[in-house]
């Protein structure tokens, strides 16, 4: 028996949680969904290999508090991604996890109804249920992991995964990204060094033993083969670092370590000292350089939503405005799609010269 003086003694009270299985057998991904998530993480891992020369967009809500507003943001992005995917590979923003510095809404997973009652299971639902949504919708879903245990409920219907930076030197997120199904981005740290990133990917791609939960909700010992997928996101820190010198640097770091040289660009946070309107100026930057011979940008990633800007959670809930961001300020549609249409026509003759690349004259 517990000793009340010992255990839980900070604890107000524990609610049971359903199974992974449970939740899972509950919300099965049908076959449509299933088999967009597989291509969707094969395609990523193609971009990463360099053997698919697209680009890819990470593009979407800072987070995820209204399903009929993002699934409205969802059908607007799918349509989008039939006329540019050629050049550019879309892949949606699903973020339902917010890490928060000291206190706030830490998402729809932790507090689906924006309420403070905290119905997690209800969260877990709710996000599972979008998940299989989006990708029957034909969209790969990209996410923050920040729970250890957020992956045995979702994690077959993610395509890509964020490490963030402030998980990033995490011992315990580093060894849950060696273990993932999905290639994982590692953000540099919140000061903008690339230690965090770096030392995180290359523990990533070693194997590691972590304890866990299975999906009956049995504690285990997990062991991972490593995830060779793990690469870099550059969201700026003190000050931007996506300019053509911090990405030189940032290679550097990479080679010197022995790791894939593949990077993505945030466009957002610190990069755009958090202003949605410097997300376009960070992204035209970041497309002269790849216009200009750079190979190791693989991706880039905007916060995006129907609305302009963000806002803060009322009182009354009935004055929240569905499409408008209530975390990160976000640009709004009539701007994502400028922008990935701007993407489209700049990046085609890159592409295109990336698949009949010049032959070499006859010896």
């Amino acid at each position: 028996m517990p000793n009340p003086l010992l255990d839980n003694v900070n604890i107000k009270s524990i609610v049971p949680l359903a199974t992974p299985s449970e939740l899972r057998h509950q919300l099965p991904e049908s076959t449509l969904a299933a088999n967009q998530v597989q291509k969707g993480r094969h395609v990523i891992e193609q971009i990463l290999d360099g053997d698919d020369p697209r680009i890819m967009a990470i593009v979407g809500p800072c987070s995820i508090h209204n399903l009929d507003a993002a699934t409205e943001y969802a059908r607007r992005l799918r349509a989008l991604s039939d006329e540019i995917g050629d050049t550019v590979y879309v892949i949606m923003r699903v973020y339902f996890e917010k890490p928060r510095t000291v206190l706030g809404w830490k998402g729809l997973i932790n507090d689906p109804y924006l309420n403070d009652t905290f119905r997690i299971e209800d969260g877990l639902r709710l996000a599972r249920r979008f998940l299989i949504t989006i990708a029957e919708l034909g969209l790969p879903a990209a996410t923050e992991i920040l729970d250890t245990l957020t992956p045995q409920y979702i994690g077959d219907l993610i395509s890509w995964t964020a490490i963030g930076a402030r998980t990033a030197e995490a011992q315990t997120h580093r060894e849950i990204a060696s273990g993932l199904s999905t290639p994982v981005g590692f953000k540099n740290g919140t000061d903008g060094t690339f230690d965090a990133c770096v030392n995180g990917i290359a523990s990533a791609l070693g194997q590691h033993h972590f304890l866990g939960v299975t999906d009956d909700g049995l504690p285990a010992v997990f062991a991972t083969a490593g995830n060779p997928y793990a690469h870099v996101v550059l969201r700026g820190g003190h000050d931007p670092n996506f300019d053509a010198a911090h990405v030189a640097e940032c290679e550097k770091r990479l080679k010197n370590a022995h790791l894939p040289q593949n990077i993505v660009i945030d466009c957002s946070h610190a990069n755009s000292h958090k202003k949605p309107e410097e997300q376009g100026t960070v992204l035209r930057d970041v497309l002269t350089q790849i216009e200009q011979g750079n190979t190791s940008i693989r991706g880039i990633m905007l916060e995006s939503f129907l609305d302009w800007g963000n806002q803060k959670i009322p009182k009354d809930l009935r004055e929240l405005r569905p499409g408008l961001s209530v975390t990160d300020a976000c640009i709004d549609w009539a701007t994502t799609e400028q922008l990935l249409r701007e993407m489209h026509e700049r990046l085609a003759p890159v592409i295109a010269a990336r698949r009949n690349p010049p032959k070499a004259p006859n010896a």
